[in-house]
């Protein structure tokens, strides 16, 4: 089997609208959670939330281009530019039909959507907008990718809620590892802040009114954000063979399901994914020097996870570094795994565990070694980054850091 390295990485969330951007401030934990643009009327229960203010996307695409693409589809292909840029990839020749684009997106195209049913139900105007269905359907941003870098592979949208992009990470990375793909764009995107979806948020009860406290003893919910993070995947020896700098290795991916409860998670199907990732990788649960978490900050997200890590790990969990980014750039949805598997690549070089902001403590019930305060400054080498979904979907991906 072939090795898979990375050698690009594009980011765009409530940080910044690149890599340069973001990483200074989710290095420091500096949470970019803040007071929503539109409070809603009336106000929704939570006025917090991680937009990302500083995207304009006419700063980015022609206006016809905007006519086709909807906000998280429009995140894709600015995230996708930066790592295809970045990597220095061409996909020309043959190489177009040896690559593909694979994406991860929770609720797709809500605007067009919410802006039809205002038309339709509140205005009663039976026609929508022409291009709804284009501007609505998930698969807008790896088509968009597609079309504009000319890949010709196999290019299609994952949808498992907030493991959407860890599993459309790991099926490019194993697509490229059997030998299916030399090169993929991969990751996912998102865009949430549409009252409609909004208000359905606030109907779970499961958002925080204020910023997220993942870990902590007075946390209250997660806090909902917005944006894309893409990676370039490559065969090992053909991203060698041209000379690309190789940013790190997607080692080994292990996914699950709980079959427990439609948004109640439980301890064994995190656990099977972390373990089947290990296992994918080769790997001891010993090698693992870092875990960017799935820490939602709801109270059952980060009680579970954390009796999953310490189901895994064992007596290492006293001492393994976990921190969850989310307290930065918010709960992305589907565009999670992506976001943090950038962000996870990021720490091993680095060698910095960012902090869990917003906190100053841990809640007993949450029995790990939580980075809080201040970066952690270590040797990583290898790192686990999770996400787990309602509908009890779980995926874990294992990376390393270049030259481990």
């Amino acid at each position: 089997m072939n090795r898979v390295a990375v050698t690009g990485l594009g980011l765009v969330c409530a940080s910044g609208n690149n890599v340069a951007e973001c990483w200074p401030l989710i290095e420091r934990g500096e949470s970019r959670i803040r007071r929503l643009a539109d409070p809603g009327n009336p106000p929704y229960r939570f006025s917090y939330g991680a937009e990302a203010l500083g995207f304009r996307p006419e700063d980015h695409f022609e206006e016809k281009d905007l006519l086709f693409l909807e906000r998280f589809a429009l995140l894709a292909a600015v995230a996708a530019r930066e790592a295809v840029a970045q990597s220095g990839i061409s996909f020309k020749g043959e190489l177009a039909d040896r690559s593909g684009v694979i994406t991860g997106t929770s609720v797709g195209g809500q605007f067009s959507e919410e802006q039809g049913y205002i038309r339709l139900y509140r205005e009663n105007n039976p026609r929508v907008a022409p291009l709804t269905i284009p501007r609505t359907m998930s698969n807008a941003g790896a088509s968009r990718i597609s079309l504009e870098f000319g890949i010709r592979g196999p290019s299609y949208t994952v949808s498992t809620a907030c493991s959407s992009s860890n599993h459309s990470i790991g099926q490019a990375f194993w697509m490229v590892r059997n030998g299916q793909l030399t090169a993929a764009v991969a990751g996912g995107s998102e865009a949430v802040f549409a009252e409609g979806l909004l208000r359905a948020w606030e109907a779970m009860r499961v958002v925080s009114p204020e910023p997220c406290k993942p870990f902590s003893p007075d946390r209250r919910g997660l806090s909902l954000g917005e944006g894309a993070g893409m990676l370039v995947l490559e065969d090992w020896e053909h991203a060698r063979a041209r000379g690309a700098r190789i940013l790190g290795e997607i080692a080994g991916f292990g996914m699950s399901s709980d079959a427990h409860h439609i948004t109640q998670p439980c301890v064994e199907g995190p656990a099977n994914a972390m373990n089947w990732a290990l296992r994918d990788a080769g790997l001891l649960p010993g090698a693992i020097d870092y875990i960017n978490a799935h820490g939602t900050g709801t109270p059952a997200n980060d009680t579970t996870e954390s009796q999953a890590i310490r189901a895994v790990f064992g007596p290492k969990t006293d001492t393994l570094p976990v921190s969850s980014t989310k307290s930065v750039h918010g709960h992305t949805l589907g565009a999670a795994g992506a976001i943090e598997a950038v962000v996870t690549l990021l720490a091993l070089q680095h060698g910095v565990a960012p902090p869990t902001a917003n906190i100053t403590s841990i809640d007993p019930a949450c029995p790990i070694r939580v980075v809080f305060t201040e970066p952690l400054h270590a040797a990583l080498e290898t790192a686990i980054s999770n996400t787990f979904a309602f509908g009890g979907l779980n995926a874990s991906l294992v990376m390393r850091r270049f030259g481990s």
